[in-house]
C-alpha cells in the first residue's frame, strides 16, 4: 500500500490549510447587494475587504509572500446566479484563475490569489484518510453515541442510562470491531510487531 495520498488525484495540501471565501455565507447574511462593502477576518488576523458590484465582487487585501514586502491586491471575482426551484436565486463565484472560470461556492487562498480548489490542487481532509483512519473515525463516532471518552485507546465505558442492553451490546461490538480492525491496519502500515 502507498503512503499518504498515494493513488489520489491531488497532492499534499488540504482545503483546511487555506483561508476561504464562501459565497453561501455571504448570501445568507444578505451581503450580496450592489454597493455593499464589508470585511472578513480570519483567526490568524488576515483580513479582506469585499466591495459588491452589480455582477461581481472586488476583493481588496494585502499579501506577503515568504516574508517579503506587503503587496496590495485588488481584483474582481464575477458572480453567477442560478434559479432555485421554489423561487429566488443562488449565487456562485466564477473562479478568477486564468483558463478556469468554474462556477464554485468556495474560493481558497492557496497562494497569492483566491481560486477554486481544483486550481490549487487541494483535497478535502477526508480524502487523505487511510482505511485504518476511517475505521478509527467510525469507532470514535460510536464512542460519542455511547457517551464514552473520545479516543479508542481510552477503553470502553459503561452503558448509557436509558439505552437498552441489546442496543448497547450491538454498538459495543460494532465499536470493538472497528477499533480492532483500525489498529491492526495501522500497525501493519507502520510495520509494528506485537
Amino acid at each position: 500500500m502507498g503512503g499518504l495520498g498515494s493513488g489520489r488525484q491531488y497532492g499534499g495540501r488540504c482545503t483546511d490549510d487555506c483561508q476561504t471565501l464562501d459565497v453561501r455565507q455571504w448570501q445568507r447574511k444578505e451581503l450580496l447587494v450592489a454597493g455593499t462593502v464589508f470585511s472578513t477576518t480570519w483567526s490568524n488576523g488576515a483580513a479582506i475587504r469585499a466591495v459588491v458590484e452589480a455582477d461581481r465582487v472586488r476583493l481588496v487585501y494585502s499579501v506577503r509572500e515568504y516574508g517579503g514586502e506587503w503587496e496590495p491586491l485588488d481584483y474582481a471575482v464575477i458572480l453567477q446566479t442560478t434559479a432555485c426551484h421554489y423561487g429566488g436565486v443562488r449565487h456562485w463565484f466564477t473562479c478568477p484563475a486564468v483558463r478556469c472560470g468554474k462556477r464554485v461556492a468556495v474560493l481558497y487562498q492557496g497562494g497569492k490569489y483566491f481560486a477554486c480548489r481544483n486550481c490549487y490542487r487541494l483535497a478535502y481532509r477526508s480524502q487523505r484518510d487511510t482505511q485504518s483512519d476511517r475505521l478509527i473515525h467510525k469507532a470514535d463516532k460510536l464512542r460519542d453515541q455511547l457517551g464514552w471518552e473520545p479516543g479508542i485507546l481510552n477503553g470502553n465505558g459503561n452503558k448509557p442510562k436509558g439505552m437498552h442492553w441489546k442496543t448497547f451490546r450491538r454498538l459495543q461490538a460494532e465499536h470493538d470491531r472497528f477499533a480492532d480492525a483500525g489498529v491492526a491496519m495501522a500497525m501493519r502500515r507502520f510495520k509494528c510487531v506485537l
